[in-house]
């Protein structure tokens, strides 16, 4: 073999051989950090494959692991002690996470925290294409209250966040509908206003003139009776939700905000869990609601069965006729990535809306599961049909 021969060998390895070895080991080096992190961490950085990289002084530790997604990644640790790694590409949006060290689950001291899972941890943004109309903008911007409250059902004190519009201090006579809007499971009353941005979505729709000014209530969906919790099977009580939000958040809004207290002007709308709640509370009381959303779900779940209306709900959606007539707009919204169980929920929903004659609007959230982004659009998408 002469040495021409040779070098057309190595070339045409040198060229197929990276082709065929392009796997996951091999990282774009963009990395940069991302834009929910403590201010002045460096850590935890997001590249343009939406890898997610973290890094953690635990000189003492024997193993680390990124946890995000339910997946778990093996860090390593160099010479000074300093471990560090990256998950595989993650899709757009935000992810809750966490660093497992020896066997502990902790939150990345990098990022910042929020309530999911159950738990104060660490969440990621992998910026998406569409971040626009939740980004902060130069456009007059609404103020989100903190609402205290004593409950007398629950015996306990509670609390919601009123998002209230632009122009709300500074005109006092205007008047505005609310939209109750609900988190979902394991998540509580903050998870709207930090993980969803639901302020800036609705500041920045407000300013294009797509949406209505409107108040926005999010309270927390875990509420339990005394003796419920006492007397809990399985550790499962009772929810006491419903009856909270009708006989003791609705009148404490009206009351102490400049509400249009009637169901003309009022919606209702939540994410999994809450979009379970609110469409039993919206059907239950049809005299006191006019918009319903549901992101993620509706209360046939899990989906065993095909729904038979004459039971579902009491036999709630029987007469297509009241529905179509009580409710202005019944709204559904889901990621096209979504767990099976969610995509056939909703599906059976939609099937038999269509059999039995009750109008319905449906939204696909493009490349998103069970996540903020989905639950993000689908705000966005709902809220220009509210109150017009």
């Amino acid at each position: 073999m002469n040495r021409i021969q040779l070098l057309i060998i190595v070339f045409i390895i040198g060229f197929y051989l990276p082709l065929s070895a392009q796997t996951d080991d091999m990282v774009k080096e963009d990395f940069q950090g991302s834009l929910v992190n403590q201010p002045g961490k460096e850590f935890p950085k997001v590249n343009s494959e939406g890898r997610v990289r973290v890094r953690i002084e635990a000189p003492q530790a024997n193993n680390v692991q990124l946890d995000i997604g339910g997946v778990k990644y093996d860090l390593k640790k160099n010479d000074g002690g300093i471990w560090i790694g990256e998950s595989a590409p993650q899709d757009e949006g935000f992810h809750y996470y966490q660093l497992n060290i020896d066997g502990a689950s902790v939150p990345d001291p990098g990022s910042k925290y929020y309530y999911g899972a159950g738990r104060w941890g660490s969440g990621i943004e992998i910026p998406a294409q569409d971040h626009e109309f939740y980004e902060m903008k130069d456009v007059p911007h609404g103020s989100i209250t903190e609402n205290i409250y004593f409950s007398e059902i629950t015996q306990d004190w509670r609390r919601n966040f009123v998002y209230l519009p632009p122009g709300y201090f500074e005109n006092s006579e205007e008047r505005y509908p609310v939209l109750y809007l609900q988190h979902g499971s394991f998540e509580d009353e903050t998870g709207w206003a930090s993980q969803g941005h639901a302020n800036l979505i609705l500041d920045n729709l407000i300013a294009s003139g797509k949406a209505k000014k409107m108040i926005v209530v999010m309270d927390n969906g875990y509420a339990y009776k005394p003796e419920a919790m006492q007397n809990a099977q399985d550790g499962h009580p009772k929810s006491a939700f419903e009856e909270v939000l009708i006989e003791e958040v609705i009148p404490n809004i009206d009351k102490k905000f400049r509400t249009k207290a009637s169901r003309a002007y009022r919606a209702i709308a939540g994410l999994s869990m809450g979009a379970n709640q609110t469409m039993r509370i919206i059907m239950n009381n049809l005299n006191l609601f006019s918009y319903y959303g549901g992101f993620s779900g509706t209360s046939n779940y899990p989906g065993n069965e095909k729904i038979d209306t004459k039971t579902f709900l009491n036999g709630a959606f029987e007469d297509a006729d009241k529905v179509n007539e009580k409710l202005k707009v019944l709204w559904l919204g889901l990621g096209t990535k979504e767990p099976e169980v969610f995509l056939k929920t909703v599906g059976d929903f939609k099937e038999m809306a269509e059999n039995k004659g009750i109008s319905y609007t449906f939204y696909e959230s493009p490349q998103t599961a069970h996540e903020w982004l989905t639950w993000r659009r689908c705000l966005y998408q709902y809220a220009q049909l509210l109150f017009k």
